[in-house]
């Protein structure tokens, strides 16, 4: 059963990656975001910021970024509660600017499990040097829907 919910939650994160469910801007946020390592509760990934979410002084435009937490952050808690969730409270706190086209590194991990309620903490660090350019934190509550429920959305 572990497995189960690790491999659909890469399976889900495979399809909005390939556009297949999802909103548009969900696709353009990912561009090319690959998974580097993945278990229960514990995703790392490496990525580079696409054009199509740059700012108007060509930085990481601060919005797709938090999406990008979020979205990250329900695939991870999904690997951990093999269920669907919806973020209750959210927060991203910035603490650098990340440049278009710039290398960086996304780790996503449960810290928290308090049955309906899981906390996720995901953490984003420019590539080589480790420099944190920011830090979400997401308590996200169990919802009724299923998988096949969302990707019709």
């Amino acid at each position: 059963m572990e497995n189960d919910s690790l491999q659909t939650s890469l399976a889900w994160l495979r399809d909005i990656l390939q556009g297949k469910i999802g909103h548009g801007f969900d696709t353009r946020v990912l561009q090319g975001l690959r998974v580097i390592h993945a278990e229960k509760g514990f995703m790392r990934f490496d990525f580079v910021v696409p054009k199509s979410v740059s700012d108007i002084d060509g930085n990481w435009n601060v919005g797709a970024l938090a999406s990008l937490v979020d979205l990250l952050g329900a695939v991870t808690i999904f690997s951990f509660a093999n269920r669907v969730v919806t973020s209750v409270d959210f927060s991203v706190s910035y603490y650098s600017t990340a440049n278009i086209q710039e290398h960086v590194e996304i780790e996503s991990k449960v810290s928290a499990n308090k049955g309906n309620l899981v906390h996720v903490v995901v953490e984003v660090k420019r590539k080589g040097n480790g420099e944190v350019i920011a830090v979400g934190k997401l308590w996200m509550a169990s919802n009724k829907l299923s998988v096949a429920q969302v990707s019709n959305l």
